[in-house]
């Protein structure tokens, strides 16, 4: 087995840590990283830089933005009295490339999963319940994925909020089940977003 240079080998172990990188792939980014150019090289270690400094938690719907609010929960042209909930920031492209949804949205950043310890007190759900308390929303879509984790949390959203005078709707099944809303296509998403029905 090659042995590689401590700071090749401290490259090709941060690069395993990342999602859907193993050995071989953490290896090539390393090398190509090193034949890159001294100016390549500082530009993405700056642009990683600057993404854990300038990029932080919209105060409202815990988007990730660099600023706050974010540009959703800023928009004079969105209807701020639409809610649609999501699992993770990646969610909001997918019903933003549907062109069909004009309000804001609140991020979850996770699905309950007793399984793998994520209870009610690790998703963004207090700040929720506070934005429904306040009476600033007139309807909430959960759009949480078809899958056991996302289903429990629609179904602990809706209970959460059963009290409230708030419209709860759950998007309709055009996602199929057991898959993430991140990766539906335009027409499959608009269709889900517009067959939502009430919880």
């Amino acid at each position: 087995m090659s042995k590689f240079a401590e700071p090749m080998a401290r490259l090709i172990d941060e690069l395993k840590k990342l999602p859907g990188i193993g050995g071989k792939t953490a290896q090539r980014l390393a090398f190509h990283i090193l034949r890159a150019s001294d100016e390549d090289a500082d530009l993405l270690a700056n642009s990683i830089r600057e993404v854990k400094a300038s990029l932080h938690l919209c105060s409202v719907c815990n988007n990730i933005t660099d600023v706050d609010p974010c540009v959703y929960c800023s928009s004079a042209t969105r209807n701020q009295r639409l809610v649609c909930v999501v699992e993770e920031p990646t969610n909001i492209a997918a019903i933003e490339k549907t062109r069909s949804f004009n309000g804001v949205y609140h991020v979850l950043h996770g699905a309950l999963s007793p399984l793998h310890g994520v209870g009610p007190e690790h998703l963004r759900l207090t700040s929720l319940s506070q934005r429904v308390d306040r009476g600033e929303i007139d309807e909430l879509i959960i759009a949480t994925n078809p899958t056991v984790e996302g289903e429990a949390t629609a179904t602990y959203i809706s209970r959460m909020l059963k009290s409230f005078p708030v419209k709860l709707t759950r998007i309709a099944t055009g996602i199929p089940a057991g898959s993430d809303i991140e990766y539906a296509d335009e027409v499959t998403m608009a269709k889900a977003i517009e067959g939502r029905r009430e919880l």
